[in-house]
């Protein structure tokens, strides 16, 4: 028996065995496609560790049986983000098992992203952070009424994480605004952003799916989403009146630039946006600015590696402690009064922004 043949019969046994210990991710068989649904609906459906090992063995177990694979969400989220305060929980003298969770995700996404046979992701509900990462990078992402999207991480002091560097550079202004404001977007306007593929009405999912599990393989799976999917305009985005001024203000190469054409435009909305960004994590921002802009020129694999230095640097609070202060004020006690350090963006160092970027000990860095 060859190595490579070994290797796959003890992924797969691994697999079972992980399986029938947990229903925090249920795995059905229907027809020629393999759907995941997440079950931590409590929780909303918030990934953790187990959860991402389960999905990430049975993506390549499916990958060489399956035509094609559905993730889905129980209750009302297809996936709110990563359990962040069991994350933290360690604080920064403790950080093995962030870190290890951060890579375990990190490598999901990938993989999924490398993913020989179409992924369609239904995120029928709420979809943050860590469930972003499960849906955009594959080929289907499919928006409801219901979808409500959002890269939240400035307000908890990280960063738009799971490739949002990759994916939120490549929208443009509106992905740098979607990712230091975490506005949030709702039904056809996550599609319309770009976030989403396709939109389907819920009225329409229970033929849809129907058609999936008995009709659909890799070859008409396509012509079966669009089948469904409705038509969307772009004048009917939410935010296509404020479009001008978010290109305007956003494409500028910092934050105090950015924070000054709004200022100066002085419309409601612009000084609404003036108040999100200063309840940000003034580090937060000064990061994610870098990370996108790095972001746009980079591959998604690179993308990840660099986003797991980020998020590894966080944990250990090498520019600041502003993670664990974020989680603490919106996750924990929930006074929703972060105390950021340093309090204002003038006040970030620069040079320790650009320290986060720096490579980590080789044994350290995230290999893809």
């Amino acid at each position: 028996m060859s190595l490579s043949v070994l290797h796959r019969i003890l992924k797969t046994s691994n697999c079972r065995s992980m399986s029938s210990s947990s229903e925090e991710v249920l795995f059905e068989v229907k027809g020629k496609c393999g759907v995941m649904t997440l079950n931590r609906p409590k929780a909303l459906n918030a990934l953790n560790t187990n959860m991402v090992d389960l999905i990430s063995c049975k993506l390549s177990e499916w990958e060489r049986d399956k035509q094609f694979i559905v993730v889905r969400g129980q209750g009302r989220a297809f996936c709110a983000g990563g359990d962040i305060v069991n994350v933290t929980r360690g604080g920064p003298k403790c950080t093995t098992e962030g870190e290890q969770f951060f890579r375990k995700e990190y490598s999901m996404n990938y993989r999924i992203s490398e993913l020989t046979v179409p992924y369609v992701a239904l995120i029928d509900g709420i979809t943050m952070g860590g469930g972003v990462g499960l849906s955009v990078h594959g080929k289907y992402r499919i928006a409801t009424e219901n979808t409500l999207f959002a890269m939240p991480e400035t307000q908890i002091g990280l960063f738009p994480d799971v490739g949002g560097s990759y994916f939120l550079s490549r929208l443009g202004p509106l992905g740098m605004y979607l990712a230091l404001t975490g506005v949030r977007l709702k039904g056809a306007d996550v599609a319309m952003a770009g976030v989403a593929t396709h939109y389907i009405e819920t009225s329409n999912l229970p033929a849809f799916l129907e058609d999936i599990e008995n009709k659909a393989d890799c070859d008409n799976l396509d012509q079966i989403i669009k089948k469904h999917s409705k038509c969307l305009k772009s004048q009917n985005f939410t935010l296509s009146s404020k479009m001008s001024l978010i290109n305007k203000a956003f494409s500028h190469d910092t934050i105090e630039e950015m924070l000054e054409e709004l200022k100066s435009d002085g419309s409601e909305w612009s000084m609404i946006t003036v108040d999100t960004l200063k309840n940000m994590s003034p580090t937060s921002l000064k990061i994610t600015i870098r990370e996108l802009q790095e972001g746009a020129g980079k591959s998604l694999k690179e993308c990840l590696q660099m986003e797991y230095r980020l998020a590894v640097r966080a944990l250990r609070a090498t520019a600041s402690n502003d993670f664990y202060e974020g989680v603490r004020a919106l996750l924990v006690d929930k006074d929703k009064k972060p105390v950021w350090n340093p309090p204002t963006v003038e006040a970030v160092d620069d040079d320790k922004i650009a320290q986060n970027f720096d490579y980590l000990e080789a044994n350290d860095e995230l290999v893809l």
